[in-house]
């Protein structure tokens, strides 16, 4: 086990006299947590704004695609540029629609479940995308305070020991230490706390976003669904009585 000499008496117990006054184990502790703190605001700002983003995103396109242009139109204009959400759903599932016809598509059934898995997929990407590194802030949510509490308990033990080697149980003597170690805890949940808030926070938004795409998918799939009982069922009709 490693040895903490204590503080004097009156020693200086501000923060950053703290961290340099705890042994190795804790400081790679604090230093860690401190990591992960800064991580995860790093991670709540960056999805935040791509939340946003995503919602004006989402509205853009509700309104263009509602304000009566043409698919094929619509399609071309966004197959140029690299698209996100409800547009990444209408390439894939436009996209399939294309190739289907010209190859000659006779099997209406099989065409509107091949367009309705290219739909899935791409709601699949961006529902990955808009949920990717979600999974830190709940692993840094849940163990953050056992890796402080670790800290503290590391801690708590040096100083008893550094006790027992000066035969004091002066207050003012083993304060300090207990004070480092108390601190690990609190960078712990300094680190959880905002993680724990964040991840149910953003998950909620994720999954409304992901219900909006969801449901303009399904929408999208019953227009082309009539589009195909239109085009497809009439000639294959056609060829059987042929």
């Amino acid at each position: 086990m490693e040895s903490v000499a204590l503080a004097a008496p009156g020693g200086d117990l501000s923060i950053w006299a703290l961290f340099w006054q705890a042994g190795w184990v804790v400081k790679l502790v604090m230093i860690g947590l401190l990591g992960a703190s800064i991580w995860t605001w790093a991670i709540i700002v960056d999805k935040t704004l791509a939340y946003a983003r995503m919602r004006r995103a989402l509205n853009r396109f509700e309104q263009v695609f509602w304000s009566g242009q043409s698919l094929e139109e619509l399609y071309r204009s966004l197959s140029e540029r690299k698209t996100t959400g409800m547009g990444a759903i209408f390439v894939a599932a436009m996209r399939e629609w294309k190739k289907s016809f010209e190859k000659g598509a006779r099997s209406p059934l099989g065409l509107q479940t091949r367009i309705d898995k290219a739909m899935d997929l791409a709601l699949a990407r961006e529902m990955e995308r808009l949920e990717g590194k979600l999974g830190f802030l709940a692993s840094v949510g849940s163990s953050a305070p056992f890796i402080g509490l670790f800290g503290t308990v590391v801690g708590i033990m040096t100083s008893f020991q550094a006790i027992a080697g000066s035969k004091s149980t002066n207050l003012a003597v083993v304060a300090p230490g207990i004070a480092e170690a108390l601190l690990a805890t609190a960078m712990g949940l300094l680190a959880a706390i905002p993680a724990v808030i964040a991840y149910n926070k953003l998950t909620a938004d994720a999954g409304r976003l992901g219900a909006r795409m969801e449901g303009f998918a399904d929408e999208f799939s019953a227009i082309l669904s009539r589009q195909i009982d239109e085009k497809v069922a009439p000639r294959t009709r056609a060829e059987e009585y042929a």
